[in-house]
């Protein structure tokens, strides 16, 4: 008789069975809500959400709206065929525009101001190669995307910095903006979110699937489950293919007279930064502590700043006085292959995870295609 009188009658009957739980509320989880919606009228939607926020890198990322760096691109070619490649970068491409139609530019504050990759005296080999990758994308953009501008060098105040790439086809959003957007739009659409509600077991249980929540005598059912919870996976899916990624990011005080706008990337893309307003957002080196940054851990570490800071100074802002206000940590996902996991695990499991760091530009469309190639 005393078996759990924590809920009520009606929490039960209200709260307790859904047609359709996505798991996770990052950019992924509530774009997979979104197009449910869009498809199912009047279906019952739960996201649930392990933290207070995101979890993972949805509002922790640096905002850039990217495909991909030429270094990045000829790397990829060197292992994967030109059709993987393109699929790719037309994934990326992609999933920014729907991104944008679906949330607007002005309420995520898109701003197109370009990208540009920092050259060195060792990456100098790209350069007899963007016209094959030019060749290779433009199908895609109906423009010869990457060029060579060795006088933004100077003009932008650089140092050890040989030369630069840029496309005009890149941008940067304000993140937080970006995900406070894609919350509005969930509620108004009738989706529910559950924060601070971490699944720890999953089962199936013939048409149903049974969720547990962490520290909660309370069973939820849904009748499909769609997984969206990127580096935070493998705690319910152990055998997926997947390994975490920490991202550790800085971001400076206001600047005088700033040199330059739009997105960066150098040493093939683990190195990234923005300028926000008169400020600099800068992250990465994750190449720099490979076994350290294979975590899920959301810390900053000293080694790493330091590199960070180091960076800042000889590279990015050479002579110039700065101040660090503020820094944090995001986990990405990575796998032995940058395709993300759109599948279906069981009968009513399925998943889209695994963004290899490039959530802005393909969550949007990962959440699209997961209800889309299995009929959800």
């Amino acid at each position: 008789m005393t078996k759990n009188c924590q809920f009520s009658f009606w929490e039960l009957q209200s709260f307790s069975q859904y047609d359709y739980v996505v798991v996770g509320s990052g950019i992924v989880g509530l774009s997979t809500a979104l197009s449910l919606r869009e498809k199912h009228l009047n279906a019952s939607i739960l996201v649930l959400e392990r933290g207070f926020l995101p979890t993972g890198a949805s509002t922790k990322n640096a905002g850039f709206a990217c495909f991909g760096s030429a270094t990045e691109i000829f790397d990829d070619l060197q292992v994967m065929p030109p059709e993987e490649v393109f699929e790719l970068v037309q994934m990326r491409w992609e999933g920014l525009q729907l991104l944008r139609k679906r949330l607007g530019d002005k309420a995520i504050d898109f701003k197109n101001y370009g990208g540009f990759e920092l050259i060195s005296e060792k990456e100098k080999y790209i350069l007899p190669e963007i016209n094959q990758i030019n060749t290779l994308i433009e199908p895609l953009f109906k423009a010869k995307v990457f060029q060579e501008n060795k006088h933004k060098v100077a003009e932008f105040g650089f140092k050890k910095t040989d030369t630069i790439i840029e496309n005009s086809y890149e941008g940067q959003i304000d993140t937080g903006k970006m995900m406070r957007a894609l919350i509005e739009l969930a509620i108004s659409n009738k989706i529910e979110i559950k924060t601070g509600a971490e699944v720890v077991d999953i089962q199936e249980n013939g048409n149903n699937v049974l969720l547990k929540i962490k520290n909660i005598a309370f069973e939820l059912k849904a009748k499909n489950l769609i997984i969206c919870s990127n580096a935070f996976t493998k705690s319910l899916l152990p055998k997926i293919d997947m390994f975490p990624g920490r991202g550790q990011v800085v971001i400076t005080k206001p600047l005088k007279n700033l040199p330059f706008k739009g997105v960066f990337h150098f040493d093939k893309g683990y190195y990234y930064f923005r300028n926000f307003g008169n400020r600099v957002i800068f992250g990465g080196g994750r190449n720099a502590f490979l076994k350290q940054e294979t975590t899920t851990d959301l810390e900053c570490t000293e080694n790493v700043l330091e590199n960070l800071y180091q960076k800042l100074s000889e590279i990015i802002l050479p002579g110039k006085e700065f101040e660090i206000e503020h820094f944090w940590s995001g986990i990405m996902a990575f796998g032995n292959t940058k395709q993300p996991v759109v599948e279906q695990m069981s009968k009513n499991v399925f998943t889209a995870v695994r963004l290899g760091g490039m959530g802005v530009a393909i969550g949007s469309l990962l959440g699209k295609k997961v209800v889309e190639t299995f009929e959800l």
